[in-house]
């Protein structure tokens, strides 16, 4: 009876979560939510969420153990959160710096979170081709434009500090002058460039469909469209029914701040893109990008782009507010003023876009730990485990964190179990209205220390300012 109430409107279903992206929107297979949880079940795992978190992690406890009776509990659907609404980078990033972990845990672990982190985004492609998900994996790099003479110093000052740091090979990270970057694209006011080969371009919702669509032909139970209202230790609370586990997951990323104990744990901050039209070949080939490299500029106020299989221009950044009490709603996923700054600012590094057409305007909330770090734990005692804070970054540093959990859960004593992510506990966000008041100040002194060095070329001291709060 449940499945059927939830179903009798297929099709406004269907279009309410279409529009959520144009990942979704052009998704080639059916959006129909599976059935709600309909009563009290038992487990061997209970994974709370259904996004990338939650579906790496069940196909690699899969993996370890074929017999395990898995159930994944889904407010939505697969892929409802930043899962199915991302950029499309799959990329080494992470959110804290290397250099920030190896003043913390030694050069040694730095090296190993940064080795893992690369493997990562090589173990995504490597799993989408295994399994037979056609997810448009492209791995370009990733190009960071320098478009001011302080971004450029900053650009030039990064290559040399990892050179220096001898923390990786010269085809890690490496400097493009203006003419190496007219090369690649065309890009107006490009006075150099870094570029990194350690990122590939995604279609996340393919991805994260695909992966929901492995997990459950391999025997794991998902429940969509089921709230999750609380969780304890060996128990998973819904409005119709329980589930009990020797191991519970939490997933839950953004909409963590909404689950009961747990408001400080991540503050949701907005982020919100934008999508073109597909381009003729006139503007592509002005464009240029043709090996799909991720693009964003050195900007503090973050920015991410990406070609896209079909010819797009998919193109994003911060810039929205964040709102008080860690308010995660739909009406938050759309600002027209934050829509209309990124087309300028996409067709003012890219003049061959003007005049064209965006079809897809949307927008979804990432989750950021107090310390912009993110973490993976399981604790044997209570049976509870969690992974996430990735601040943006979590297309690949889910998939290193799936196959982490997999490895604590089943007990297995790993290179991946003794990174230093693995059990790093964040302190909690201040109360509001302090929480809403640091968050969004920060956001400001990112767009002032970006108004500052367009117009004076040199260097921003807020912006400096700002990385010694954030910890960098």
């Amino acid at each position: 009876m449940p499945d059927k109430m939830i179903h009798a409107g297929d099709g406004a279903c269907e279009r309410r979560y279409r529009a959520l992206s144009l990942w979704l929107d052009r998704y080639p297979g059916s959006l129909r939510p599976r059935n709600c949880l309909g009563g009290d079940e038992r487990a061997d795992i209970a994974i709370v969420g259904a996004g990338f978190t939650g579906l790496w992690t069940a196909y690699y406890l899969q993996r370890a153990d074929p017999s395990a009776r898995i159930v994944l509990l889904e407010r939505e659907i697969a892929g409802f959160g930043a899962s199915g609404r991302n950029g499309g980078w799959c990329s080494a990033l992470f959110p804290t710096s290397w250099s920030r972990i190896a003043r913390q845990r030694g050069a040694a672990a730095a090296g190993a979170m940064r080795d893992a982190m690369r493997d990562a985004v090589h173990e995504v492609g490597e799993v989408a081709a295994a399994e037979g998900i056609d997810c448009d994996y492209r791995r370009g790099g990733t190009l960071t434009l320098a478009r001011t003479p302080a971004q450029l110093a900053r650009g030039r000052a990064e290559v040399a500090a990892v050179a220096e740091a001898a923390e990786c090979g010269d085809d890690d990270l490496r400097f493009m002058d203006a003419s190496r970057v007219a090369e690649t694209c065309g890009a107006r006011g490009a006075l150099g460039a870094t570029f990194t080969p350690h990122c590939a371009a995604i279609d996340p919702a393919r991805l994260v469909r695909g992966l929901a669509d492995v997990v459950t032909s391999r025997g794991a139970v998902l429940h969509e469209q089921t709230a999750v209202t609380g969780i304890d230790p060996h128990r998973v609370r819904t409005p119709t029914g329980t589930v009990t586990a020797d191991v519970v997951i939490r997933a839950t990323e953004a909409f963590t701040a909404q689950l009961p104990g747990h408001r400080r744990d991540l503050a949701p901050v907005y982020s919100l893109i934008v999508a073109t039209e597909p381009l003729g070949d006139r503007r592509l080939d002005a464009v240029g990008l043709s090996d799909r490299p991720t693009f964003a500029d050195l900007s503090h106020l973050v920015c991410y782009g990406q070609r896209t299989a079909d010819g797009r221009i998919v193109f994003g950044g911060r810039g929205a507010p964040y709102h008080f009490g860690s308010s995660v709603d739909g009406a938050h996923d759309r600002n027209e003023r934050v829509f209309a700054r990124l087309r300028a600012m996409l067709v003012d590094m890219f003049p061959a876009l003007q005049g064209v057409s965006f079809t897809h305007s949307w927008g979804g909330a990432v989750a950021a730990p107090r310390d912009w770090h993110a973490s993976v734990a399981f604790d044997p005692t209570t049976g509870l485990a969690h992974a996430g804070g990735y601040v943006g970054d979590g297309v690949s540093t889910t998939n290193l964190a799936g196959r982490t959990l997999a490895d604590l859960v089943t007990g297995k004593q790993t290179n991946l179990t003794g990174l230093p992510w693995v059990g790093h506990t964040s302190r909690r966000w201040e109360p509001e209205p302090l929480r809403w008041l640091g968050v969004n100040a920060g956001l400001a002194m990112a767009k002032l220390a970006d108004a500052t060095e367009t117009r004076t070329g040199r260097p921003s001291r807020v912006a400096a300012l700002l990385n010694r709060l954030l910890g960098a």
